[in-house]
């Protein structure tokens, strides 16, 4: 199985613009037994599929993270699978 090394998480926000997330891949696993992701911070957790679906992951006690509205693989050189506005 393939699964890319980046991801961007775009999570719909209540401001103008949308919150924009990269995550990069562990060496763990999730209880789906995909690879498990997490930004810089280590904060924003996400198991996910080669198929793009996603489980959010906690990082914390009390912590409720949304789902994002969009799930994206980053190329290599940094850009997304998605086409240029």
């Amino acid at each position: 199985m393939e699964f890319a090394q980046r991801y961007e998480l775009v999570f719909q926000a209540s401001g103008t613009a949308d919150d924009v997330v990269v995550v990069h891949r562990t060496e763990r696993s999730g209880a789906g037994g995909h690879p498990v992701y997490e930004d810089e911070t280590g904060i924003v957790r996400a198991e996910i599929s080669e198929q793009g679906e996603i489980r959010m992951l906690a990082s914390g006690g009390h912590q409720a993270p949304g789902l994002p509205v969009t799930v994206r693989p980053l190329h290599d050189n940094g850009s997304s699978g998605a086409p240029e506005v």
